[in-house]
């Protein structure tokens, strides 16, 4: 699966991401750490396109929300790019496979399984 590429953003507007290279397992592991974080991830996983930023109904303010999501951008995890007034995000899945293989697929699964878990319960 390919990431998607982001269009070219309009000046003044470009989002700084890691390149590929540059994705460091320390930080990824802390990304997705935080269970707000690995919400955000699994439901970008379960899109498997871009989504808006507005899209995730998270129980934290906006701020909290804007932290969130740059830590994510910053450690690698997400693309961000705007798309007109909306800020639009996408699961740097491949890259994150080439650099870490299967580690992201893990993570996905077991948040699965715990989320199953704690409905079961």
């Amino acid at each position: 699966m390919a990431d998607q590429q982001a269009p070219t953003p309009s000046a003044g507007r470009e989002l700084k991401h890691p390149e590929a290279a540059e994705i460091r397992l320390e930080g990824v592991l802390h990304a997705l750490a935080d269970p707000m974080r690995l919400r955000i991830v699994c439901g970008l996983a379960a899109d498997g396109g871009e989504l808006a930023c507005s899209v995730f109904d998270l129980p934290v303010s906006k701020s909290t929300c804007t932290h969130h999501f740059r830590v994510l951008r910053e450690s690698g995890v997400i693309r961000q790019f705007y798309r007109g007034t909306a800020k639009m995000s996408v699961l740097r899945h491949a890259d994150l496979a080439d650099r870490f293989p299967g580690l992201l697929d893990c993570v996905l699964a077991a948040a699965k399984r715990q989320e199953e878990c704690l409905t079961t319960a």
